[in-house]
């Protein structure tokens, strides 16, 4: 396997970005500093500039913040990021003497985006992450790196940031964490960093999905950061207090590679972790077919058809255990599950059937 890229061996801990979404004001910025802790934390910060998805919304302060990013960097000595939308964001960056650039979701995803980047980085050596485009492509995050690469920029990393689906989940973006793996597996030498704040888009589930980046072996984390997340002019909900991070940091277990059977556990993780995203894909796909289901119980009742239809039924079941069949499940296992959530759908008609006539 190829080493990992040396510019990550500079963090004697396991690598911490943080800072506010959006850099506000200097004194915004030079107070999430001071009450950021530099033991866990070596990298500050802050969008410069914000790509929005709709026009009319804070879309950042512009070039006046590298200025402030600056005054961070010199007086409480921080390594600074930003991140870099095209070509003229990173010729400024390289101005200001920024030291992390990384490369938006919405950027990666256009290879035209990219590359413009990439030319206006030619040769660099700063530091410049990518983070996975905003839909599940694995391609198209790999061939950002290459694009880099290309351009003789040698200190390149990734950022896992999950996708974005149009089904509402519990996450943000959907962390889909096999395609990050997959990246580590084909790209083993780019140092992979975990975004929870915009997997999560919300503080509470931060811890779990730092840990589980660390039991993965990523290289590092990014999460948003802000003297008073309340008020905070863009993505408010995912932002939490230096303090609060300091807590997280703290009880997080870091995990390493080793001869002790941490490959095995490592692999299990993985597998395990495929398993979970799997069963929460065939829950909302259930769900989905129940608020189905409701829909004709509404039409029923409105033609006055009876609930169950029996040709119908032998229709499901006939269909469902032939394709169980072509796809390795036996037939008694399908037949029971087919038959769990067919009642489950005559149970939620009978209710629509029933409640304008309960007491």
């Amino acid at each position: 396997m190829k080493a990992k890229q040396s510019w990550i061996n500079q963090f004697d801990k396991p690598l911490t970005i943080a800072g506010p979404c959006s850099a506000e004001s200097e004194k915004q910025m030079l107070e999430i500093a001071e009450r950021l802790n530099k033991e866990y934390v070596q990298i500050f910060r802050a969008g410069i500039w914000k790509p929005r998805t709709k026009p009319n919304c804070f879309e950042g302060v512009g070039a006046i913040g590298l200025n402030w990013l600056k005054k961070v960097k010199d007086e409480f000595g921080f390594k600074i990021a930003t991140e870099i939308a095209n070509a003229n964001h990173a010729k400024l960056a390289l101005e200001y003497d920024v030291d992390v650039l990384w490369i938006g979701a919405r950027s990666t995803v256009n290879p035209f985006t990219v590359q413009e980047i990439a030319e206006a980085l030619r040769d660099t050596d700063k530091i410049v992450l990518v983070k996975n485009p905003v839909n599940p492509d694995l391609d198209l995050w790999i061939g950002a790196i290459e694009r880099l690469q290309a351009q003789n920029i040698q200190n390149i990393g990734a950022i896992h940031r999950g996708f974005s689906t149009y089904k509402k989940t519990q996450y943000r973006n959907n962390p889909q964490w096999q395609i990050a793996l997959d990246f580590m597996d084909k790209m083993p030498e780019i140092p992979m960093i975990c975004d929870p704040s915009h997997i999560c888009g919300n503080r509470e589930g931060l811890f779990d999905v730092s840990q589980q980046a660390y039991n993965f072996e990523y290289d590092g984390l990014m999460i948003e950061s802000h003297n008073n997340p309340d008020e905070a002019w863009s993505d408010a909900s995912q932002q939490i207090t230096p303090e609060r991070l300091l807590e997280i940091l703290q009880k997080l277990e870091i995990r390493k590679s080793d001869d002790d059977g941490t490959f095995y556990h490592s692999q299990l993780n993985r597998l395990r972790n495929e398993i979970d995203e799997t069963d929460q894909a065939i829950l909302e796909a259930i769900s989905q077919r129940m608020n189905i289901a409701m829909q004709i119980g509404e039409l029923k009742k409105e033609h006055n058809v009876a609930v169950f239809q029996p040709e119908r039924w032998k229709q499901i079941r006939e269909n469902s255990v032939r394709e169980g069949s072509r796809l390795g499940l036996s037939e008694e296992f399908v037949d029971k599950m087919v038959k769990a959530i067919h009642q489950e759908s005559i149970a939620h008609q009978n209710s629509i059937m029933n409640k304008e006539n309960s007491l």
